[in-house]
């Protein structure tokens, strides 16, 4: 926190210097410099070398390169930049293109190089960054975790570790439920293609098998190791289901394309979790606005700069999901929208 006092002790005094001198020069905002979200790996230095060594370093570990991810990246820059840390801090982005082994090797590196605070998106970027700064006081903020207990990342919803908290992605899985059951009233058999090794899809496959044995759906998993998996698991759950629900499964995110060739050969609709899944082809969603999420995860990371402790911080959501539809994919499988969903925003894909 030295640091941190550090630099806001600068920009307080060369607030006062503006003041004294009447605005006799031209003012120019500075923000943050940060990396593009599609960027394997990516180092951002300050556009002011002079003061360079007195911002804040802050990491990013990004587990993929999807649009949901990026949009909490999006989001977590858009959060600092409305913070009193705008042009106070450097970025570096790594993104783990789906390897955990990189991602370990990414936050080793960050802790190694004493960084102020790690932000981490997405479950499996999450723990190995946790497992790398655990030891040490550098905080960790970690951003669309769906299950943060089950992966071991926090005791309880209530309260994060001594310096790691963030924000949840969980699902309201079950008003996505009534959604599909409101587009498609005779669906009896819900497929679900997961990673056996993301520990959130596996607390969301539980749920979502509570959810609908109460309401006479079958659930019927196909779980995978890699994305090599994708293509025959996805052909042969699609053969058995009447329609796919998918989660935030990063694995399955990143190849949504051939889930959604596969399921379409078979005539079966695929229902996402998130807007951007919609767009992509999914038919609907109760849709979480991930830029949003990563917006909360940054203000929860400027309140532990400012001095608040993790262990008194809980794990923060996004309140309410909301309604997506694919017009053009109801249409090709002439479904119409139930009253119930009429306010549902409408998209075409690829818009």
């Amino acid at each position: 926190m030295r640091k941190i006092l550090k630099v806001l002790a600068a920009a307080l005094a060369v607030s006062a210097m503006a003041f004294s001198f009447g605005g006799c020069g031209n003012n120019t905002g500075s923000g943050g410099e940060s990396s593009q979200p599609n960027n394997s790996s990516s180092n951002s230095n300050s556009s002011d070398d002079s003061t360079s060594g007195d911002k804040l370093k802050i990491g990013v570990v990004q587990f993929a390169a999807h649009p949901s991810l990026d949009n909490c990246y999006n989001g977590i820059v858009k959060g600092l930049e409305e913070s009193e840390y705008a042009g106070k801090y450097t970025i570096d982005l790594q993104n783990g293109q789906e390897s955990t082994e990189a991602c370990d090797a990414a936050a080793k590196k960050m802790v190694a190089a004493n960084y102020d605070m790690i932000f981490a998106i997405a479950t499996p970027a999450a723990v190995s960054t946790y497992a790398a700064a655990k030891d040490n006081d550098i905080p960790v903020i970690f951003c669309a975790v769906s299950d943060p207990v089950e992966a071991g990342l926090t005791e309880s919803f209530d309260a994060g570790f001594e310096n790691c908290v963030g924000t949840s992605d969980v699902l309201e899985l079950d008003k996505q439920v009534d959604l599909i059951k409101s587009m498609q009233p005779d669906v009896k058999r819900l497929g679900v293609l997961y990673t056996t090794t993301e520990a959130n899809s596996i607390s969301q496959l539980r749920k979502l098998k509570e959810i609908c044995s109460g309401v006479g759906i079958d659930v019927v998993e196909q779980g995978v190791s890699g994305s090599a998996d994708i293509p025959q698991a996805a052909a042969d759950l699609a053969s058995k289901v009447d329609a796919i629900n998918n989660f935030t499964d990063n694995n399955v995110v990143s190849n949504l394309s051939v889930l959604l060739e596969k399921a379409n050969e078979a005539n079966v609709p695929v229902y996402g979790s998130e807007v951007e899944q919609v767009k992509n082809g999914c038919m609907a969603s109760i849709s979480i606005d991930y830029v949003e999420l990563g917006r909360k995860t940054a203000q929860m990371g400027v309140e532990v700069m400012n001095g608040k402790k993790c262990s008194e911080m809980s794990v923060q959501k996004i309140s309410e999901g909301t309604p997506v539809v694919n017009t053009e994919v109801m249409e090709r499988f002439s479904i119409e929208l139930p009253d119930s969903f009429s306010n549902a925003e409408k998209v075409t894909t690829n818009d």
